[in-house]
């Protein structure tokens, strides 16, 4: 298993625990329903949880169960949630000095307006940045147009002349590249925090 799997992983199993750990007892089917996977997902989550002595299984009537945290399940929860928001304060952290670094190299070249290509997390923190500077936010693109961006339509990735462009997903980075230089632009106008 490599980092992100590890890194997913213990996210579901934090997740889980959460929903877990409320008043109402949940069902595996309700609990796949709130975090969004596989009831079988689930099934094979609690037992490992169930192995390593995080949760204990209480029956019900009629076939039902409830899941409850062990004092060593809320340990680890504690633990996972510590874990995972030192993760995203790094990653923030990161991000947003190297956005902002990026934006002052484009802003002292004397660009005066980007557009954004990706929108998730990041894209917020790349926003954030961008305010630091005088670029002006031309135009927020995704693969799959809609919705909004900080009072901007996202549209669909069409091809801009001249225009540079600023990867904003660090998930979909290289897929969003890849489509950006099939769409027609040039590689020397797209810009990512890792270049």
């Amino acid at each position: 298993m490599n980092d992100n799997e590890k890194s997913l992983d213990s996210y579901r199993s934090l997740l889980l625990m959460s929903e877990i750990a409320g008043d109402e007892p949940l069902s595996q089917r309700e609990i796949s329903r709130r975090l969004g996977i596989a009831v079988g997902l689930v099934n094979s989550y609690l037992k490992n949880l169930v192995a390593k002595g995080y949760v204990r299984v209480k029956n019900f009537p009629r076939n039902r169960y409830a899941y409850l945290l062990t004092p060593q399940g809320l340990a680890e929860k504690s633990r996972l949630a510590y874990e995972h928001l030192s993760y995203f304060t790094g990653l923030y952290t990161a991000a947003r000095q190297d956005y902002l670094a990026l934006f002052r190299r484009l802003d002292a070249e004397g660009v005066s307006e980007v557009v954004f290509c990706g929108v998730d997390e990041v894209a917020e923190i790349a926003y954030l940045s961008l305010q630091e500077t005088s670029i002006r936010l031309a135009e927020v693109m995704d693969e799959v147009g809609g919705g909004e961006f900080f009072g901007n339509s996202v549209t669909q990735l069409q091809y801009l002349a001249n225009k540079p462009v600023v990867i904003t997903s660090a998930k979909r980075r290289e897929q969003l590249k890849e489509l950006l230089l099939q769409h027609g632009f040039e590689k020397t106008l797209i810009f990512t925090i890792r270049d």
